[in-house]
């Protein structure tokens, strides 16, 4: 059975590493809101630092999920001290329970002070694909769908909710919880 792929890409208004308030608090939220969403119905498995990882996102090894790359808009810092970004990579039951925890909870929550953490970029904040129940999506991947996404919209090679597609390719509308626009 095919499993959903979501990568979601933001870029932060300041580097994790400044110590300003609100740097911080989205930096302190994101352990409760990853803990509740590893536990929502429908999650299956997300892009984790292999044991013993240090170093930024891109120095570290992220295992089967491949090496860290992000979209070509991004032109902040990739050091510990000037990276700016927000990245996932996750694996799904559907798309209903991938939305419904994303919209739902303490990541809802997060995502109603989203343009308080991120740059407006114009760009897409996530995109959705269908792969065979034994690959594991690459970082690589999510960045060629969202790059694709915002080129050429939904499509089943990488769709936005609620513009879904089933695994077969034909679309099909999402039935889960109204989604907060993506960043502009």
């Amino acid at each position: 059975m095919p499993h959903l792929a979501l990568y979601t890409f933001g870029v932060l208004k300041s580097p994790l590493a400044d110590p300003a308030p609100l740097t911080r608090e989205f930096h302190d939220s994101a352990g409760p809101v990853y803990q509740q969403i590893s536990q929502h119905p429908g999650y299956l498995a997300h892009a984790e630092v292999a044991e013993g990882g240090t170093g930024s996102h891109f120095d570290l090894d992220w295992g089967v999920w491949g090496e860290f790359v992000v979209p070509n808009w991004y032109r902040k810092g990739r050091t510990v001290e000037e990276i700016a970004l927000a990245a996932t990579l996750s694996l799904w039951t559907d798309v209903r329970s991938a939305c419904d925890a994303v919209y739902s909870g303490l990541h809802r929550a997060a995502l109603n002070r989203r343009h308080d953490w991120f740059d407006r970029t114009g760009h897409p904040s996530h995109v959705f694909w269908w792969v065979s129940d034994e690959v594991t999506p690459t970082w690589q991947d999510g960045v060629s769908r969202l790059e694709h996404l915002h080129e050429d919209g939904s499509a089943p090679h990488g769709f936005a909710y609620p513009h879904a597609f089933a695994p077969d390719g034909t679309p099909s509308r999402g039935s889960g919880p109204q989604p907060v626009p993506p960043a502009a």
